[in-house]
């Protein structure tokens, strides 16, 4: 089973499709973010479903009232995105919203160093939030695997732990799958390199020989 999401957090269309269609036969899904969706419009979440015909997650991270999340989530999804993520510290309601739409992912833990700062001391009530409402997973930081492996233990069975931090952030692979992560995320280290097919490859060898 494949373990690689490509964060393709670039602006242009044309790279974003090139760097997808290259990278695709190392990558379980393709996450997208807000400088790709503002450079090349919701409209690149259908292209690149049509081009590689792998998941899509739409990293949008909403945070706002329910009817809001509603709103965005709802032509995310019409776009064709196959997950959405979510913070899950605007509370309960807020995240079901976008759970009633379809396939949700709940931050609990965010990878860079001001995570520590405010999400992280509310780690634990996200993971009972997560256990409550059972989406398909939540983020948890590859730059920290002690966390990953701390979230593991109290993240109810069957939910998955996406990790984001992989490469430039710091993350290693086999650490962050040896405590517990089902994806590893990873975007500078893949569409920065010269050549992103070859350092997909790497990183896809690379989870092999841990998995």
């Amino acid at each position: 089973m494949k373990k690689l999401i490509l964060a393709l957090d670039v602006y242009d269309r044309k790279r974003a499709l090139e760097i997808a269609e290259c990278t695709a036969e190392y990558l379980w899904a393709i996450k997208v973010n807000w400088p790709l969706i503002i450079g090349s419009g919701l409209g690149i979440i259908t292209e690149l479903k049509q081009v590689t015909g792998l998941p899509i997650i739409a990293d949008l991270k909403l945070a706002d009232i329910p009817n809001t999340n509603r709103l965005i989530a709802s032509k995310v999804f019409e776009a064709g995105a196959d997950y959405v993520i979510a913070h899950g510290f605007v509370g309960k309601d807020s995240v079901k919203a976008v759970m009633e739409l379809g396939n949700t992912i709940i931050v609990v833990e965010m990878s860079h160093p001001g995570a520590r700062e405010f999400i992280q001391p509310a780690t634990d009530k996200l993971i009972e939030l997560a256990n409550k409402l059972e989406p398909f997973g939540v983020i948890a930081p590859a730059t920290r695997p002690e966390r990953v492996s701390y979230i593991r233990s109290k993240l109810k069975p069957g939910l998955k732990i996406l990790t984001p931090g992989v490469g430039a952030q710091g993350g290693k692979v086999r650490e962050v799958l040896k405590a517990g992560a089902d994806y590893i995320i990873v975007g500078r280290s893949i569409y920065a390199s010269e050549n992103p097919r070859e350092s997909a490859r790497r990183i896809f060898e690379e989870i092999k020989e841990v998995v």
